[in-house]
């Protein structure tokens, strides 16, 4: 189900909407990230665990090689790359789909490669580049929990009005 989009005119602003959307993240809460290379899927991760509260010392690093980081924050975080795995036996055989609606927060970057995998309700994000900072945020949800969470992120992120000023 498509839920709408949110505008980021920066790198910053794609990592503070990232941070609300970790303020809201629940145990079992799976968010699945499309976009090309360099769109800016880790930066996002980097906001949303800083949102869930990443232990100081810990910096968020995209797992390419690694495949899965674990973070300790207000939730388990675990951050997914799926960039190099090229077909399901590959993610059963490293365990990722374990991950997958546990007790913590899954954030799974090239979540396309999972497809007609079985997944559990979960909230996709998919970032647009729409220049060389300028990002387009489109969500969509599977199911009751990812839809309330999905809307509920759309308006933590709306744009607000201070004394006739925009703010992020």
């Amino acid at each position: 189900m498509d839920l709408g989009a949110i505008d980021c005119d920066s790198a910053r602003r794609t990592r503070a909407c990232g941070r609300r959307l970790g303020r809201l993240l629940q145990p079992g809460d799976v968010v699945g990230l499309e976009g090309p290379l360099g769109a800016g899927k880790t930066l996002f991760v980097a906001g949303a665990a800083e949102g869930l509260g990443i232990e100081a010392g810990y910096r968020v690093a995209s797992p390419t090689f690694t495949l899965i980081n674990e973070y300790p924050g207000r939730l388990p975080i675990v951050h997914v790359d799926l960039y190099r795995l090229e077909d399901h036996a590959e993610m059963h055989e490293i365990g990722v789909l374990d991950y997958l609606g546990g007790a913590g927060v899954c954030l799974v970057e090239w979540f396309e490669r999972l497809a007609g995998a079985q997944l559990p309700d979960h909230l996709r994000v998919t970032i647009e580049v729409q220049g060389d900072h300028a990002r387009c945020l489109r969500l969509s949800a599977s199911g009751p929990r990812s839809s309330a969470l999905g809307r509920q992120w759309l308006a933590a992120c709306a744009p607000r009005r201070r004394s006739g000023v925009a703010r992020p």
